[in-house]
């Protein structure tokens, strides 16, 4: 049996006096292609006065529309779920033929289908410089996202950022310094450089207290609000990649949103 774990996520906001808030759109309910049993899940908002209908986005990501119906002095979200973290294998998976050994190429329907995801930026230099060793190689597909996931792990200190909005690769590159969505949007942009359809995924983090005090692995409990990749190979699906850790998305990586650009 695997650990059940309750999470408990809530956003508050006062005001010094009662206002009219506008539509309000809530994305904060696991993704329908998450690997992590979800056993419970809901969602409460207050004031009581409300409307809200749950829709799926144009990328497939539920969200709760939300209307208000009276003037309020305090808004707030709560999620509760329960969560099934029993280990499963992130290479669990095959490759249809052909797609086994990079470079590949998707087929012309798919690849129209997966060109939201396929747009890249124009590379700078320092991107250039830093997807220089994997430019026209040739290897097994799965050990060319592994070697690329890590390089992006250790040539970036990790600094969490309060500011809003996603450095650009170069911003990244220069200051060798990237929060957890800096370094997403650095593997994202590097995998579409190199021909791989890839997405910036938004979720819960959860990760369970090491019992090995030599662990690299948190020493409590904890759950955050994390960034991570999804790749797509024909056979696997969207596979997820952790740049911070270097390591694939695993069954405490719960996506809520996932989407073309980090914005």
């Amino acid at each position: 049996m695997g650990i059940q774990v309750a999470l408990n996520h809530r956003t508050l906001y006062r005001y010094e006096k009662a206002i009219s808030l506008g539509p309000q759109v809530i994305q904060l309910r696991p993704a329908l292609h998450c690997q992590t049993p979800i056993l419970s899940y809901s969602l409460e908002v207050t004031p009581a006065d409300h409307i809200l209908n749950w829709q799926l986005d144009p990328h497939n990501n539920r969200l709760a529309r939300l209307l208000i119906l009276e003037k309020t002095s305090e808004f707030r979200v709560e999620v509760n779920l329960v969560a099934d973290l029993s280990p499963y294998n992130p290479f669990a998976f095959f490759l249809e033929p052909g797609v086994e050994e990079y470079p590949f190429t998707y087929a012309p329907a798919l690849a129209r289908d997966l060109e939201p995801y396929r747009s890249v930026d124009a590379p700078g230099p320092l991107l250039h410089a830093f997807l220089e060793s994997f430019i026209g190689r040739k290897s097994g597909t799965v050990n060319l996202l592994l070697d690329l996931n890590r390089k992006v792990r250790d040539e970036l200190s990790y600094a969490p950022r309060m500011e809003q909005g996603v450095q650009t690769c170069e911003e990244t590159l220069d200051k060798r310094s990237a929060s957890c969505r800096d370094s997403a949007w650095l593997l994202v942009q590097s995998l579409r450089n190199l021909g791989i359809a890839a997405r910036f995924v938004s979720g819960y983090l959860v990760q369970l207290q090491s019992t090995d005090p030599a662990s690299d692995r948190p020493q409590t409990d904890s759950a955050d609000l994390h960034a991570w990749v999804e790749a797509f190979l024909p056979g696997a699906g969207w596979i997820g990649m952790d740049p911070t850790s270097g390591l694939l998305a695993s069954e405490g990586h719960i996506p809520l949103v996932c989407t073309p650009t980090a914005s």
